[in-house]
């Protein structure tokens, strides 16, 4: 127990002295900050420095992205809000289901490989679906509609391109190399599960957003908490079979 409360208490330090050294750049705003900082605690405590390192990672490149070609988006009022700039509900949308997996490790150890499992695949998915949409927006050629194929413009709901897609399964295998390299995951069939995993989500987020987004007015930080759901479901369902052959 009082390794644990040492965890938190140093992630706690070292979080928020880097947030205050690093705040005035503008990746987030001062509430994404905060909630990065709670987020990053929590992570360390669970996860030790792996699982904080594989996210601060996941925000820096995902907020990176953002900015590739950020004039030419906003020009064509496809540019995310806020310049590019992370706020919490963008950190929590994006990280609620890896938290929760990151919890859980703590609560029932005898299954942890499961739960580092759904964490790795729930940032695997929102990086490459970060990578997907960020640079379809700026370098697709040519977008259709995943449910129809049907022509339609940047930055439609559901919408795809193949540089977007290709960009979608880049950001899946860095993503799920990153947690296999910090130790995250163990294996290599691990690492295929998550990436696959990722890529597979990115793909059910773009038919989500085709079908039932604008129609039940969900939000995009709801819309993110499915797409990682469906992500770390994927990737435990396989990860139970895989141990049953």
């Amino acid at each position: 127990m009082t390794f644990i409360i040492n965890q938190f208490f140093i992630g706690f330090c070292i979080n928020f002295i880097l947030i205050y050294i690093f705040c005035k750049i503008p990746l987030m705003t001062k509430g994404g900050w905060v909630s990065a900082g709670i987020l990053g605690t929590i992570l360390w405590g669970c996860l030790s420095w792996q699982g904080w390192l594989t996210v601060v990672i996941y925000l820096l490149f995902g907020s990176l992205v953002t900015k590739i070609g950020y004039k030419f988006k906003k020009e064509k009022g496809i540019a995310e809000k806020r310049d590019g700039r992370r706020g919490p509900e963008n950190v929590w949308g994006s990280a609620a289901t890896g938290l929760f997996f990151a919890i859980m490790t703590k609560f029932n150890l005898a299954n942890a490989v499961f739960y580092k499992i759904g964490f790795a695949a729930s940032f695997a998915s929102k990086l490459a679906d970060t990578f997907g949409s960020e640079i379809g927006k700026r370098f697709g050629k040519d977008t259709f509609l995943i449910t129809s194929l049907k022509k339609v413009e940047r930055g439609t709901e559901g919408g795809i391109s193949l540089e977007g897609t290709l960009a979608s399964v880049l950001g899946s295998i860095f993503m799920a190399f990153i947690m296999l390299r910090l130790s995250i995951i163990s294996t290599k069939y691990h690492f295929i599960i998550v990436a696959l995993s990722g890529f597979l989500a990115t793909l059910s987020e773009s038919i989500i957003g085709a079908t039932f987004q604008n129609k039940y007015k969900l939000s995009n930080e709801m819309v993110n908490a499915i797409q990682t759901s469906i992500a770390s479901v994927f990737a435990i369902f396989a990860l139970i079979l895989y141990s049953y052959f």
